[in-house]
């Protein structure tokens, strides 16, 4: 009845077991699309696309993050602000500072009190299909 044992963190607390392996400081900009695999923290400023390659992919935007341009990834945590479409094909966490100013895409989406969308939010069970880059002929 009585125990010592302290409780799990809730389910919607946990990260993948995505390690960070990149880090955008708080003084960075990029200008330019990323692409990447494993973890990517935001704590600067981007200025063009993010886009994750793999199931396991994390992109943890900071309070002090922006973009502007799209991100693209399984798993999207969002505190800071963003100027462009969210497409997380697994789960969305938004932060109670987060800022969007565009449509989220999202299987799974946690929201907390404080944080604004200025767009659509559409549940999708399955990701959306890439159509083929045309070939140079």
């Amino acid at each position: 009845m009585f125990s010592n044992k302290k409780p799990a963190a809730a389910p919607s607390m946990q990260r993948p077991a995505t390690p960070i392996e990149c880090l955008i400081g708080a003084r960075m900009t990029v200008t330019g699309d990323i692409v990447f695999s494993g973890g990517l923290n935001i704590a600067g400023s981007v200025k063009g696309s993010v886009i994750a390659e793999g199931s396991d992919a994390l992109v943890d935007v900071n309070e002090s993050g922006r973009i502007d341009g799209d991100i693209r990834a399984p798993h999207v945590h969002l505190h800071g602000e963003m100027n462009g479409d969210v497409v997380a094909t697994e789960k969305l966490v938004l932060g109670s500072t987060a800022r969007v100013r565009g449509n989220i895409f999202y299987k799974l989406l946690e929201m907390n009190a404080g944080a604004q969308v200025n767009g659509q939010m559409i549940h999708q069970d399955e990701p959306q299909k890439m159509l083929p880059k045309p070939s140079a002929e």
